[in-house]
């Protein structure tokens, strides 16, 4: 997550091997990707269980 990003709120997942994928935090969408199946569903699962950090973070770092 970057401080002064574009909307929507999101976050950014980054491999080992520097893959990528944007995740929109209010629904969980991908923004876009470059993860496995299996990386993406433990992104999601994380995710999920964070919703209401992803969130807190966004707004501080995007008043």
């Amino acid at each position: 997550m970057y401080a002064g990003d574009h909307p929507p709120p999101h976050f950014h997942v980054r491999t080992r091997d520097g893959r990528e994928a944007l995740i929109v935090i209010a629904g969980l969408g991908v923004l876009s990707g470059g993860l496995t199946r299996r990386e993406l569903i433990e992104t999601l699962r994380w995710a999920q269980v964070n919703i209401p950090l992803l969130t807190f973070r966004w707004r501080e770092l995007n008043p």
